[in-house]
């Protein structure tokens, strides 16, 4: 209001000082002031309207200006550092904050460089760099782009504190404004200080001691020359220059801080010459990163350390269970396979997951391309299974008392108005429901499920750890209602490692706040505590047969494997889950709009992927026991001498045939 009523004053002053000059004529005759006159009083008219118009607009973004005596606002997200199995940091997620440093906590190099990269008049203007943001226009203007910008550190820590990062005109004066105001509030040491502890520098990094840790495994104190000129590098462009992005890249802008350092007298050139960018060391190694398997199990992860701790107050580092050999053969098998013959048979998704038999998962494959597609078909998407839902109705028989040498008739069945077909359209007859289990006949599979009763068929699924909505309808026993393939996969695990139920997690442990805060405990039932066993030497009998001489041959190896096919109407999904003595290994195929692959079966490519992937695992250098074989544990049955010498020599058996032999002799 001051500066207006110096202008009406002003204003009054003329016209007085013009009436002086000029003064009135006679009444009646016209009076006319001069042209210049009537100029300048037009002209301060205008300038009045503009002031007024000024003072009000800065009033108001003055007005509406969030500013907060809390300097040191923490922030409420943390982050989650991933470990494989052998200790290898493999992703990590949420943002890194770190220490609250002083200036006197870090090395004087480090401040040094963020100002002579950002702000090299920093310590001489006033909150605003008039000549800064001259020199960017001009060298913008030559270049014809944005090479520099005219922002000072105080400008953008007034961004960083109180702004979003919308580019407007509001938002411009506003951080302007804040700027003079942090100026007159703040020493240029306490205005430096607070911006390095809050510039993010990439990676989900916030702070130079958060992108010390996250970068460099280090403390901010700690920092070599060629390390903070890294870091004093990231802030112009901190996504396309993070060193875990493109190494090449930050280590440019490192070279580019140094040469900016001597030039502003804070370093010698020989100092410089000996700070060696490229030689500086990355806790996370960018050329030995996983690709889109390990971010799906790092999503499943993270989400399940939530769950575990709840909303997370500190940066925590978890311990997993990923193999990380295992991993990479899973995401080599599957890219082989969907880039090859699954694309050719109209197969566009697949899934895998490898669990041990405590139910840690090794290895995780959610889907053929992470970028594409976050959504993880492990644990997520929810198929019908076809076959594979057989383990839980033969279970079911045999605890009613039947055997794998039980009769049942393969025969046309009809249950009101729905009538099961087998997948080859023929009827056997009598058969065996070991036969019965590895051929997939259906009708004897509806028959058990319908004799035995099916809420017993869904009480044995939900007893090994089937959670998804299961329909009470006779269709249930082909496997019509939709399962998950983590929830299929572990009900197998459960018979590889005689157990009641298994229960898979990836989490070994979890640390934070320097302490631990979760340890990982066996939540698998063994066998001889549960108050119902399964009759696993009956189901393993079967197992075997489905593998040795059934729908799962292609899955054969030379050495015990037991496993079941899975196929759904129209071939819309292809299933097969098997285990040696060590691992087991589900497999999915199929496609996320539900389309028909060409004529895909369990027993056909989701079979061969998982031989070839077992077949690469059993001499998998650095895999779970090392050069050792992966398929352990599986010995000769000791030989027996007969009692009385044979009355006719028997046949000579197939190494497969004695292989299962073993494996069976081993459930009894």
């Amino acid at each position: 209001m001051q500066i207006l009523n110096r202008l009406q004053d002003w204003r009054r002053s003329i016209q007085n000082f013009a009436g002086r000059l000029w003064p009135s004529r006679e009444p009646g005759k016209p009076h006319r002031h001069p042209l210049w006159l009537r100029l300048l009083r037009g002209t301060l008219n205008v300038m009045v309207v503009l002031a007024v118009v000024v003072v009000a607009l800065l009033g108001y973004l003055a007005y509406t200006l969030p500013l907060s005596d809390d300097f040191e606002r923490k922030q409420l997200q943390f982050s989650t550092t991933l470990v494989a199995a052998d200790g290898e940091i493999f992703a990590m997620r949420g943002q890194f904050h770190g220490e609250i440093l002083s200036l006197k906590d870090i090395p004087r190099y480090l401040p040094e460089a963020v100002v002579s990269i950002e702000d090299r008049r920093f310590y001489h203007h006033f909150g605003l760099d008039p000549i800064g943001m001259v020199r960017a226009a001009v060298v913008n203007l030559l270049s014809g782009g944005v090479r520099q910008g005219g922002s000072t550190i105080t400008q953008q820590l007034a961004k960083l504190m109180f702004l979003s990062s919308e580019r407007t005109f509001k938002r411009k004066i506003q951080e302007a404004m804040i700027a003079l105001w942090l100026e007159h509030r703040l020493t240029k040491d306490q205005i430096l200080v607070r911006y390095l502890n809050k510039v993010y520098l990439g990676a989900g990094a916030y702070g130079i001691d958060g992108a010390a840790q996250r970068y460099f495994n280090k403390s901010a104190r700690n920092l070599t020359l060629a390390e903070a000129a890294m870091l004093a590098g990231l802030i112009r462009s901190p996504s396309s220059l993070a060193p875990t992005r493109n190494i090449e890249a930050a280590r440019q802008r490192a070279k580019l801080v140094l040469k900016t350092m001597v030039e502003n007298g804070y370093i010698t050139q020989a100092t410089a010459e000996t700070a060696d960018v490229d030689k500086v060391v990355l806790a996370v190694n960018p050329d030995t990163q996983i690709t889109e398997g390990s971010r799906y199990f790092a999503d499943w992860v993270v989400a399940n350390a939530h769950a575990l701790l709840g909303p997370l107050s500190a940066d925590l580092t978890v311990q997993t269970t990923l193999n990380i050999p295992l991993q990479r053969l899973a995401e080599r098998t599957m890219r082989h396979w969907l880039d090859g013959e699954c694309a050719k048979r109209n197969v566009h998704q697949g899934a895998m997951v490898v669990l041990n038999r405590e139910g840690a998962v090794l290895a995780m494959v959610g889907g053929r391309d992470y970028d594409e597609s976050q959504f993880n078909r492990v644990t997520q998407a929810r198929r019908q299974p076809g076959s594979l839902f057989k383990l839980f109705v033969y279970l079911a028989a045999f605890d009613a008392g039947m055997t794998p040498d039980t009769v049942m008739v393969d025969q046309p069945l009809k249950i009101g108005n729905w009538q099961p077909q087998n997948y080859s359209d023929t009827y056997r007859g009598p058969v065996t429901l070991r036969t019965a289990f590895a051929d997939s006949i259906n009708s004897v599979a509806v028959q058990l499920s319908e004799k035995v009763g099916r809420a017993r068929v869904i009480g044995v699924a939900r007893s090994l750890g089937v959670e998804s909505p299961l329909v009470d309808q006779p269709s249930i026993a082909l496997g019509t209602s939709e399962v998950t393939l983590m929830e299929m996969t572990a009900a197998y695990g459960a018979m590889a490692a005689d157990v009641k139920k298994m229960v898979p997690f990836g989490i070994q442990s979890i640390r934070g706040q320097s302490r631990r805060l979760y340890e990982h405990k066996a939540a698998s039932i063994p066998q001889e505590k549960s108050a119902l066993p399964w009759r696993r030497k009956e189901m393993l009998d079967l197992l075997i047969a489905a593998v040795d001489s059934g729908t799962g041959k292609a899955a054969r190896m030379p050495a015990p494997v037991a496993g079941k096919t899975g196929t759904t109407q129209d071939y819309r999904d292809a299933w097969f889950i098997g285990f040696t003595a060590d691992i087991v290994v589900g497999i999915w195929l199929g496609n996320d709009d539900n389309a028909p692959t060409d004529r895909v079966t369990g027993g056909d490519l989701p079979a061969r992927i998982w031989h070839d992937y077992i077949a690469a695992a059993y001499h998998l250098e650095g895999g779970p026991k090392g050069n050792q074989e992966l398929l352990t544990g599986i010995q000769p049955a000791p030989a027996q001498a007969p009692a009385t010498p044979p009355a006719a020599a028997e046949p000579p058996r197939s190494v497969l045939g004695r292989l299962g032999s073993w494996l069976r002799s081993l459930a009894n």
